[in-house]
């Protein structure tokens, strides 16, 4: 009797558990198949599979209809993304290192600051940054994204290696000192291979945050040939004239596929920093 209600409570979790998942997964199905339906079909039926399916929204919309095609939005996107990433996990290791490992004067009130820029809302110091990096002559480059990740300016990733890097044993950089190490040699040989997981989190949350960021580019980027796919997918978007919005569906498809790759790829890692950052050993 108690195996009987025991197989009946696992198939009801089975049963909503699968329910759940495809009511979080329609929406990327529905631009699936949305990919190969007419707008009349998109906007008529809310069905996933098409009726009659139209082939050539990929290549339609990869060509694109002006000078620019979907693959130069692409490029661009990785040329801004792909720096700020590699830079900002590099910056966040030693921001982080440097609190947790080192005392030097007004580390507390320096901590505290970094902290307190958590609380800030980003649209408060939208016109700021802009006159300030307009007088460096840095709008219309991707520089207003990849000098603060080499800066170490994203406080929230630096809070979260000084908690990692706070949970590691400190035993681990006194026996380093024991065998002559330096700093920098602590930090590469020791540390750093315990890191991983949170060095993952940080590469998956910058990554994805970079990658979607339309706001920032709005404002920063204004020559087309610059553009990300944010913005190249809206410049394609005009109200003025008809558009196939199947092409959109198939860019966009594409569009999220590298953040998809890229947290699969590294999801072991990405959990296991979530979940063990700022635990003690």
């Amino acid at each position: 009797m108690i195996k009987k209600s025991s197989l009946t409570s696992k198939l009801i979790s089975y049963f909503f558990l699968i329910v759940l998942a495809y009511v979080m997964i329609y929406p990327l199905l529905w631009m699936i198949g949305a990919s190969f339906k007419t707008n009349q079909e998109m906007f008529g039926t809310v069905g996933i599979l098409p009726k009659d399916p139209v082939f050539g929204a990929f290549s339609a919309g990869w060509h694109g209809t002006g000078q620019y095609g979907f693959s130069t939005f692409l490029t661009n996107t990785f040329l801004m993304v792909v720096p700020t990433v590699i830079f900002t996990a590099i910056s966040s290791v030693l921001v982080g290192y440097g609190f947790a490992r080192f005392d030097f004067p007004l580390k507390k009130p320096l901590f505290f600051i970094m902290l307190s820029t958590l609380m800030l809302p980003a649209t408060v110091i939208i016109i700021p940054r802009y006159i300030f990096f307009k007088r460096l002559g840095w709008l219309d480059t991707y520089l207003p994204f990849i000098v603060p990740a080499i800066l170490g300016s994203f406080p929230f990733f630096n809070f979260m290696m000084v908690q990692f890097f706070r949970g590691l044993p400190v035993e681990i950089d006194e026996s380093g000192k024991l065998d002559g190490c330096n700093s920098f040699t602590i930090l590469k040989d020791l540390l750093l291979p315990l890191c991983k997981s949170a060095i993952f989190s940080v590469i998956v949350f910058q990554f994805v945050w970079t990658w979607n960021d339309f706001l920032n580019v709005l404002i920063y980027i204004s020559s087309v040939a610059k553009y990300p796919v944010a913005l190249g997918l809206r410049m394609t978007m005009d109200i003025s004239t008809e558009f196939d919005w199947n092409q959109i569906m198939a860019m966009s498809l594409i569009s999220i596929t590298p953040p998809i790759i890229l947290f699969f790829a590294a999801q072991k890692y990405f959990v296991e920093g979530i979940a063990t950052t700022g635990m003690k050993n």
